[in-house]
C-alpha cells in the first residue's frame, strides 16, 4: 500500500523534470519556465535534474534547479545509454520531494522508454514507474484537456495482450479512482463516466465479441451498485464526438490507442497525461521526445504549460479539499 503524501503548503513548489536530455524535454521545461516567468499562482517553479543540460537550453538561472548527482550530456537528436541514470534520477528525486511534502505536484517532461529499457529499466513508461516507486496499488493514465478526458484501461501493451488483459475488478478499480480523482482534482461534484466496449460497436450482443457481456457490463453494473454515474460499454466510434462528449466527464477506454486517439485528434497542444491513483500529483505534456526537431528551435512547449498549469490547479484542489 501507498502512504499518503505528507501535505504540502498552499506555495510549495511545482517540479519540472529533465526527461531525456537528448530529446526536447528540457527546452520546453526552460520554455514554459520563462512563459510563466518562473512561477504558478502561489507555486514557483523548479527544475529538477542536471543543472548543465537546463543550462545548455539557455536557462541562465541556477536558482530555478534542483540539481541532482547524476550527470548527463544534452546531444540534441542522438540519445544515449550513459544517461539514463541521471533521467531516472530527476524521478525519483522529484517525486520524493512531493511525497514528503516539500513541493506541491510533479511535471515530468518526456523520456525515450527504448533508450531506458534498452539500459535494463524495467517499466515500460513514467505510469508504471511511478505506481512502483510510490507503492500505489494501481496508477491511472488520464489523459485530459477541455474538451475530453479519456482513460485507457491498459496502457503500454501490445494490442494482441489486451483481450487478456481486462478483467471486471480491473474496470471496477480504475473507474473509481477516476470517478475520485474527477471530484477531489477537477472540482466535480456528480462526475459521470462512461465505458467504451473492446470490441467494433461494443460486441454487437455477442455477435462479434464477448468480452462486453462477460467482462466490461458486469464491472459497468458494479459501479453502478456502488451508486456511482456510469454507463457502458458502449461502442467507441460513437463516443467522442461533440454530442457525445457533453453526456459525461471521462471515457474509461480498453487499450491506449482507442482512447489516445481522439484526444490526441482533439488537443495535441493542450492536452496534458495526469497519473490518477498515486500519493503525489503528476502531470505530463501529451507528446514524446521528437528527436526530430530537438535542438532546432520548433519545439512547441503549450503542452508542457499546459501540464504546469492543470498540476497547479490540482495541488490547489487538494488543498481547498484538505486532503
Amino acid at each position: 500500500m501507498s502512504k499518503p503524501a505528507k501535505r504540502a503548503s498552499a506555495d510549495a513548489p511545482i517540479l519540472v523534470t529533465m526527461g531525456e536530455p537528448a530529446g526536447i524535454g528540457p527546452e520546453i521545461a526552460v520554455a514554459a519556465y520563462r512563459a510563466l516567468h518562473g512561477r504558478i499562482g502561489a507555486h514557483p517553479l523548479k527544475l529538477v535534474g542536471d543543472a548543465s543540460v537546463f543550462e545548455s537550453c539557455g536557462l541562465g538561472d541556477a536558482n530555478a534547479v534542483i540539481a541532482t548527482g547524476g550527470k548527463a550530456r544534452r546531444n540534441p537528436g542522438k540519445p544515449s545509454a550513459e544517461n539514463v541514470a541521471a533521467v531516472v534520477e530527476a524521478i525519483e528525486t522529484a517525486t520524493a520531494a512531493c511525497a514528503d511534502g516539500r513541493a506541491a505536484a510533479l511535471v515530468t517532461a518526456p523520456i525515450n522508454k527504448a533508450v531506458l529499457m534498452h539500459a535494463g529499466f524495467k517499466y515500460p513508461g513514467h505510469t508504471e514507474f511511478l505506481e512502483a516507486i510510490t507503492h500505489a496499488p494501481r496508477a491511472v493514465m488520464m489523459l485530459a484537456s477541455e474538451q475530453l478526458r479519456v482513460v485507457p484501461l491498459t496502457i503500454h501493451r501490445p494490442l494482441a495482450s489486451v483481450p487478456g488483459s481486462i478483467s471486471q475488478s480491473a474496470i471496477v478499480e480504475t473507474g473509481e479512482i477516476v470517478l475520485a480523482s474527477l471530484k477531489s482534482f477537477f472540482g466535480i461534484a456528480k462526475p459521470r463516466l462512461v465505458v467504451s466496449g473492446l470490441n467494433p460497436h461494443a460486441g454487437e450482443d455477442g455477435e462479434i465479441g464477448e468480452e462486453e457481456n462477460s467482462i466490461v457490463a458486469p464491472g459497468v453494473a458494479m459501479l453502478k451498485a456502488r451508486g456511482h454515474d456510469v454507463r457502458g460499454p458502449l461502442p467507441a466510434d460513437t463516443l467522442f464526438h461533440a454530442e457525445a462528449r457533453a453526456t459525461y466527464d471521462a471515457a474509461l477506454c480498453m487499450y491506449h490507442d482507442q482512447a489516445l486517439i481522439p484526444i490526441k485528434t482533439l488537443s495535441f497542444w493542450d492536452g496534458v497525461n495526469v497519473t490518477l491513483g498515486l500519493p503525489v500529483i503528476r502531470t505530463s505534456p501529451d507528446h514524446g521526445t521528437a528527436f526530430d526537431i530537438a535542438g532546432t528551435g520548433k519545439a512547441d512547449a503549450r503542452s508542457m504549460i499546459a501540464a504546469v498549469r492543470m498540476a497547479a490547479q490540482m495541488a490547489d484542489r487538494r488543498q481547498t479539499a484538505g486532503s
